[in-house]
């Protein structure tokens, strides 16, 4: 669940309390404030959404625990779930990375398409002419 808020990161842009899907900050032009805790899903949306790495979702989702920002930084866990999944510049996307073959099971083997048809498909839609 949401454990932090951390002061020195943040910008109060305010993402955090928009994208929250069951309300569990409170933001008054200020610094969001972690108010009903026990609402939240451990959906991590929140530590996504955030561009300065100022929050963080621990993977508890029933039980709150301690932590230490200053340790969370230093080990690097500070806002590392958008790290992970690659949100943010220069990052690699999680699904560049997956080669997971799922599609592949579920749908049946296609053929391949003629060229034509491939370049039908690509075409540019033909521009109406100009009335004059």
């Amino acid at each position: 669940m949401i454990e932090l808020v951390s002061t020195s990161r943040c910008t109060e842009c305010g993402l955090c309390v928009r994208v929250c899907p069951t309300n569990v900050f409170d933001h008054n032009h200020g610094l969001p404030v972690i108010a009903r805790q026990h609402d939240c899903q451990t959906c991590y949306i929140c530590e996504v959404y955030c561009p300065v790495d100022a929050l963080y979702v621990a993977p508890y989702g029933d039980q709150a625990v301690t932590v230490d920002e200053d340790a969370l930084a230093a080990a690097g866990t500070l806002g590392s779930w958008r790290a992970t999944i690659g949100w943010g510049r220069k990052r690699v996307t999680l699904a560049a990375l997956d080669t997971t073959p799922f599609i592949d099971r579920i749908l049946p083997s296609q053929p391949a398409l003629p060229a034509e048809e491939i370049a039908f498909i690509l075409a540019a839609p033909a521009k109406e002419p100009a009335e004059t």
